[in-house]
């Protein structure tokens, strides 16, 4: 039997009712690992910024049947969105089930339909790094961010800063710069 992993459970029912018998479907439920709440998890002193991802504590029990249906397939195929975070999802999933993430066995579809499904379990592909270095830089960036400014920008009543935040914080101290460092002159114009 041939496992096929998607995001949603959501995804199961319909996906189901055009697969054969030879296929089980399961579900991520999303992300399954991220960097530690209470640690930076990111090496910053070597400069190549490795990351320490886990298992997220509340979906141990989906990886544990993730595994256990992964030993008995035949094939495993992951079937994450195809965007940024699903790449990651899947690479998380090939590090988790011990997959080759050159294996070709990453499916991208952009609906449910039989057509669409069919077309991508005959043309798998291997893990997209691109992406997932794409998806690996952001949480690096949130992260160093997020845990070297927030406690000064917690000083002034803001509750946290991230990539978004950090840019905008930026945007509104040259303004307040601007403003005080305005020197007014008096002009005419004819």
């Amino acid at each position: 039997m041939k496992l096929l992993i998607v995001e949603s459970p959501n995804k199961i029912k319909k996906l189901r009712t055009f697969l054969d018998n030879s296929w089980n479907v399961a579900a991520s439920v999303g992300h399954v690992c991220d960097l530690p709440e209470n640690d930076m998890a990111i090496d910053l002193e070597s400069g190549n910024f490795e990351q320490k991802y886990q298992v997220s504590k509340s979906k141990a029990d989906v990886v544990a049947k993730l595994k256990a249906q992964a030993q008995k397939a035949e094939a495993v195929y992951l079937a994450s969105d195809p965007d940024r975070e699903g790449e990651a999802i899947s690479w998380h999933l090939c590090r988790l089930l011990k997959l080759n993430t050159d294996n070709p066995n990453r499916v991208c579809f952009h609906s449910i339909t039989k057509e669409e499904v069919t077309k991508a379990l005959k043309d798998p592909r291997p893990v997209d790094m691109h992406l997932v270095d794409a998806y690996r830089t952001r949480r690096a960036v949130d992260r160093i961010f997020g845990y070297q400014l927030s406690p000064e920008i917690q000083r002034f009543g803001m509750r946290s800063a991230g990539r978004c935040q950090t840019p905008c914080l930026n945007v509104v101290v040259q303004r307040e710069e601007a403003i005080q460092n305005f020197k007014p002159r008096k002009y005419f114009s004819l």
